[in-house]
């Protein structure tokens, strides 16, 4: 018997997911979202996940030892029905385990076989050991963040493990699965955060390229803060606006409505001027607290906005017009994004909060059928 479809445009597309850290739970919760059914392959005794650990959610968990046979014949058996395999591990793992591409591969010969790294499967750093600090430093992105004259400071784990990590590995899994649908054939897609965090920095190459970048200043640039125009202020209350009036028009509009009236503030590109410039409008910004600051210029084309934390961000009344938190048995966490019109995106359920049985997956995806967790207790914040 078929189970119901998952609400999402990927529904009818099986996952299998073997459980790691890092981007590649992100990006397999992300799938889920989107109506992918991903059972996720753990260790014994680590198949469970509390209400909180909100990267888990949507998937069921099947408990395997990967060093029996036993059970690696049973993972073998679910992949000959999947369509993607997600994993993590260091280069050779999936190899040593006897699941790796090549006999894998040769029982589906259409699926997408997804390999989630920080260094790549090849180069003379593969089989070294790191984190999306490493990463992000050694592909030139923490170099060009954080203060003029400080340390570079990490921003959180979003450039390397999700950004230059997960979200490319979504795309090389959907990409892939297209073409496997027109070829009937699947491919490894390698991905490596230091290759997606180089990536993400073509802009900032193409600054260096015209010689609108100075790599040796950090926190005198566009983009980095150095500009008068895009960076955060104190307000009289100790709390931060962000301001990202980058267009004459924005300018023009954030200077009127704040009262940067001194003659200076007209020559918006003179970079020799940014450094006081910011001294200037750090004396204007420090008179009013951030709520003052939000009242006058909240609806304005200045760009601006409040730098708000993970509670109060929840609690802002755009995202809370947008739906963007949701609560989930007692978990304030995101939304599915993006947003669809025909097949909207849902969040399946909870972490695992009970294991599933290989035979009962095989027994469902033999027959093209897709698993479905029960909806959880699941309601917008208001």
């Amino acid at each position: 018997m078929n189970t119901p479809k998952r609400s999402g445009p990927l529904g009818g597309v099986k996952i299998i997911e073997f459980a790691g850290i890092g981007p590649a739970p992100f990006a397999s919760m992300l799938l889920s979202d989107m109506g992918a059914d991903v059972v996720r392959i753990d260790r014994p005794g680590q198949g469970l996940a509390p209400s909180s650990e909100i990267t888990s959610r949507g998937r069921r968990s099947i408990e395997m030892n990967l060093k029996d046979a036993a059970d690696v014949a049973r993972a073998r058996d679910l992949v000959v029905h999947a369509d993607v395999l997600i994993e993590g591990f260091r280069p050779g793992v999936m190899e040593r385990l006897g699941l790796g591409p090549e006999p894998v591969m040769a029982l589906n010969p259409q699926l997408v076989y997804a390999r989630m790294t920080g260094w790549g499967q090849t180069g003379p750093l593969a089989r070294i050991a790191g984190h999306d600090i490493n990463y992000i430093a050694l592909a030139g992105a923490l170099s060009a963040i954080g203060p003029h004259g400080g340390h570079p400071v990490p921003p959180l784990n979003l450039v390397g493990d999700y950004g230059g990590g997960a979200l490319y590995l979504v795309v090389g899994i959907l990409a892939a699965r297209l073409e496997a649908m027109r070829s009937g054939l699947g491919q490894v897609v390698d991905c490596a955060m230091c290759d997606g965090i180089v990536s993400l920095m073509s802009l900032f190459h193409s600054f260096a390229a015209r010689g609108e970048w100075d790599d040796d200043k950090r926190g005198s640039n566009l983009l980095d803060g150095g500009a008068h125009f895009y960076t955060t202020y104190e307000c009289a209350d100790g709390r931060f606006i962000a301001v990202g009036a980058l267009e004459p028009q924005f300018y023009e509009e954030l200077c009127r409505l704040v009262g940067l009236d001194d003659p200076d503030f007209a020559e918006q590109g003179n970079r020799a001027l940014w450094p006081e410039l910011k001294r200037k409008a750090q004396v204007v910004f420090q008179r009013r607290t951030r709520q003052q600051w939000c009242d006058l210029l909240d609806h304005a084309d200045a760009c601006f906005a409040p730098v708000l934390t993970m509670a109060e961000a929840a609690q802002h009344p755009h995202l809370l017009a947008r739906g963007s938190f949701v609560e989930i048995d007692g978990v304030v966490q995101a939304a599915p994004a993006p947003r669809f019109s025909r097949t909207p995106a849902a969040i399946q359920g909870l972490p695992p909060q009970r294991l599933t049985e290989a035979a009962d997956v095989l027994r469902e995806w033999s027959q093209d059928g897709n698993a479905a967790p029960s909806q959880e207790r699941t309601q917008p914040l208001s």
